[in-house]
């Protein structure tokens, strides 16, 4: 199987509703999909999603990377797939996400020539998982009602976005775990939004109502490791590090300080599947669980995170999978089954995910 082209084009989708976090709002999906053909007809799907404010890369600058890492891939065969990872990973630094979506591409081109499923191709054997739901920044009464209408759907687990005013923030959550009660979990995302004083102020707020989520994440600055450490030692909520750690040596500056209690994994943040296999891997040793979480994704990129969580089942025991559940459409073939909190990864090799005929 020798890689004969590699192409790429946009995948676009409405949400059913605006995506609003402290960082950004978004009313529809516009993503890149890449194509790896081989010269004997076989093709592995990946894709990307531009998040500037995150990994500081748009469309353009992920197509322009891609187009530097081509002819390095080209006339490869699919055998020579650690000599592949490593052009990818040494062409050219960053591009997180442009390198995730031709990574993803290879392991569906690998796994379908093994005629696996990726997940049992990386050893993996869970193939049901469940996932949270994003709850975007609103005003309380909207963030309650679309909290209400998810536990309708029969979502358990709500991811609740929050960091824009500290005083709005409490406010929002209590108004939230009041409406919902016992009927579902909570997790806290204030997106970088808030100081190390105000993350413990409003933590410490909220733990004296009898208001502990299963995790804050990301309260502060990327690159606040202090403050993320100084909220660890004065809260009881778990903290969970998003932007903080993108890459294996992020991870490790963070666990050696003990400033986090869990990671969250994304596949746009490591530059792929091998990259996120080796960040479960670190968080094992230092006895740390994992998140594995997405950008604002579609079906391609999500079925990728699913077979990793799969791999990594032992460290990665939260699931923030919810993109293609934010779709108003899901214009691509897929075998994995996306119903609402519950997603279903098939017995087809590969990804199970393609475009439509």
């Amino acid at each position: 199987m020798k890689i004969k082209e590699i192409t790429t084009f946009l995948f676009k989708a409405p949400l059913k509703t605006p995506f609003k976090t402290a960082l950004r709002r978004v009313d529809s999906l516009e993503d890149l999909v890449v194509v790896i053909a081989c010269e004997d007809g076989s093709v592995g799907y990946g894709e990307g999603a531009p998040a500037p404010a995150i990994t500081g890369e748009t469309i353009d600058s992920m197509i322009a990377a891609i187009e530097h890492i081509k002819p390095l891939l080209i006339g490869l065969e699919i055998e020579e797939f650690d000599t592949a990872l490593e052009k990818i990973h040494h062409s050219i630094p960053k591009n997180t996400t442009a390198k995730s979506a031709i990574e993803i591409a290879l392991y569906d081109l690998k796994s379908k020539m093994l005629g696996l499923p990726l997940y049992r191709m990386l050893g993996g054997t869970q193939t049901t998982f469940k996932t949270d739901i994003t709850i975007s920044m609103n005003e309380t009464d909207t963030m309650v009602r679309d909290s209400l209408e998810a536990l309708a759907r029969g979502y358990e687990i709500l991811k609740v976005k929050i960091g824009d005013n500290p005083q709005k923030d409490i406010r929002r959550v209590k108004a939230i775990w009041d409406a919902v009660g016992k009927q579902a979990t909570l997790r806290l995302d204030a997106n970088q939004g808030w100081s190390a004083v105000q993350s413990v102020q409003v933590l410490q707020t909220l733990e004296s109502a009898g208001i502990v989520a299963e995790c804050i994440e990301q309260p502060v600055k990327a690159d606040d490791l202090a403050g993320l450490k100084y909220i660890k030692e004065r809260v009881q909520t778990p903290l969970l590090a998003d932007e903080s750690v993108f890459s294996a040596k992020d991870a490790v500056a963070l666990l050696e300080r003990q400033a986090v209690d869990y990671i969250n994994i994304k596949l746009a943040k490591t530059g792929g599947i091998s990259g996120a296999l080796k960040l479960a891997d670190i968080a094992r040793d230092y006895g740390v669980k994992c998140m594995l979480g997405c950008m604002l994704e579609g079906p391609f990129s999500i079925a990728a995170g699913v077979h990793v969580a799969s791999a990594k089942a032992d460290v990665i025991t939260m699931i923030d999978l919810d993109a293609v559940s934010l779709l108003s459409c899901t214009p691509a073939k897929t075998s994995v089954r996306f119903e609402e909190s519950r997603i279903t990864l098939s017995g087809e090799a590969g990804i199970g995910v393609s475009i439509l005929a």
